[in-house]
């Protein structure tokens, strides 16, 4: 697990055995943007690690976008740990 922090805002990425995960909590908020392991499937964005699936995005960056707009914060408050930089298709 890595772990990343600005602005408020915690994020979390690690793996399970069938996806990457990454969540974001800021003050009792949390949204989780998740992709299958093997990286090349359309993001999900939950409203938390295993919450209810909201949307499904390609670009890492429409997932981030949702994922701040649940957590009431700019997209570019999200701090993102360096190993889910590449998340997304």
């Amino acid at each position: 697990m890595s772990e990343a922090e600005a602005d408020g805002v915690t994020a979390r990425y690690y793996t399970t055995d069938a996806e990457r995960v990454l969540t974001f909590e800021r003050d009792g908020r949390t949204a989780a943007v998740a992709q299958n392991l093997e990286g090349y499937a359309m993001l999900k964005v939950r409203t938390g690690a295993d919450g209810d699936e909201l949307e499904r995005y390609y670009g890492f960056d429409m997932a981030l976008d949702h994922a701040a707009e649940l957590l009431g914060v700019g997209v570019d408050e999200l701090p993102v740990p360096e190993n889910a930089t590449d998340m997304g298709m």
